[in-house]
Formats: structure tokens, sequence, C-alpha cells
């Protein structure tokens, strides 16, 4: 398979199905439950729907497959997440623009969705390397990242220009082939607990 294969993934705890208009409004309802922090870029409520746009358009044009995480606990479309940086030739690809509503912060959803994603990586598209980038100042982020067991390849300085001006520097960790069965053991027991 490849990254920009259109695909549902689903396990016990969540279903990442293809982004599509449909989840608009529970999406926004997701969204509305945020409050976001100034290193971050979550839609707003009302800018979801544009953001599905920019999303579709992206995968349209190779660039990125996003998908809407639903929480099967309660039927409930709580966020968004996506394959993207997508060099396909080179098998690397990064888990990213992922952002979950307040409510399902803590659960079962985030480590469910990375294992899924990352075996979908490994298992079904071959991956070399899936990247996950963040904010350096967006410690939450990054704790979720190294309890994956993502390592750190570093900084990257000033690596965007946020919405309000500011730059970003980005903490860029990633996850190698021989890496994801201890990856995999590590979310597999975080699920078992759950």
């Amino acid at each position: 398979m490849r990254f920009l294969d259109e695909t549902t993934l689903q396990d016990a705890f969540v279903r990442l199905e293809p982004l599509d208009h449909a989840h608009a409004d529970e999406l926004s309802r997701a969204a509305a439950t945020l409050t976001p922090a100034w290193y971050t870029s979550v839609p707003t409520a009302d800018e979801v729907p544009a953001e599905i746009d920019r999303r579709l358009a992206l995968r349209e044009a190779g660039a990125m497959n996003p998908f809407a995480v639903r929480r099967l606990h309660t039927g409930e479309v709580v966020g968004m997440t996506t394959f993207c940086t997508i060099d396909q030739p080179n098998r690397r690809v990064e888990i990213g623009y992922t952002w979950i509503g307040a409510p399902a912060q803590g659960t079962e959803v985030n480590p469910a969705m990375k294992r899924l994603l990352l075996g979908h990586a490994f298992d079904a598209c071959d991956a070399i390397a899936v990247a996950l980038m963040t904010h350096f100042h967006n410690r939450q982020s990054r704790a979720a990242i190294e309890r994956l067991g993502a390592k750190l390849d570093g900084i990257l300085r000033s690596h965007r220009i946020m919405p309000d001006g500011s730059l970003r520097d980005t903490a860029a960790y990633s996850i190698l082939p021989h890496e994801w069965p201890a990856v995999r053991s590590g979310l597999d027991a975080r699920l078992a607990e759950r």
C-alpha cells in the first residue's frame, strides 16, 4: 500500500475514517472543547469546515492523507490526524496535524490512534521512518511522543512561521522499523490497561 491510499483503520478503541465534509459538525463540537495554546494551530469550531477543505485539497495534491478520529466508546468523532510530509519513493512519512477534543485527551484515543497509524505505516506501507514533529514549547505533545518511544532527531530552528508571525522551533522525532516492535509492545501494554 501507499501512504496516500484511502483506507479506514480500526481497533477496539478508535476508527480512523477518511476525512470528509460529513464529519464537520462533530469536529466543530470537538474543536469547541479546546482552549488553543499559543504554540498550537488547532482550528476553532468555526474554522473546521475550512480546515477540512484545506486537508482535502492537500489529499488531492498528493501531500496529505487526512483522517477523522472516531472514539468507539462514545461513537463520536473527537479529532483529526494525518499522514503528511509523504515521501513515498523513500518510504518516509510523518504523522501530524493531530488534535483531539478535550474530553478525549488522556484517554485511550491517542495511543490507539498512534498504534493504528504506526502499524499501517510499518506493516502495510513498509515505511523506513515515521516522523512526528511538534512545536518545541508544546511540552504535552513532546511528552506524548516520547512516551511512544520515538527518538528526538533534533530541533529545527525557525522551522515555520506561525499564524501570529512568530517563528516555530520544531522538535523532530522519528521511529525506525527496528524500533517498531518495542513501540508496538509499549502501546499494546498501555491499551491493555484501558
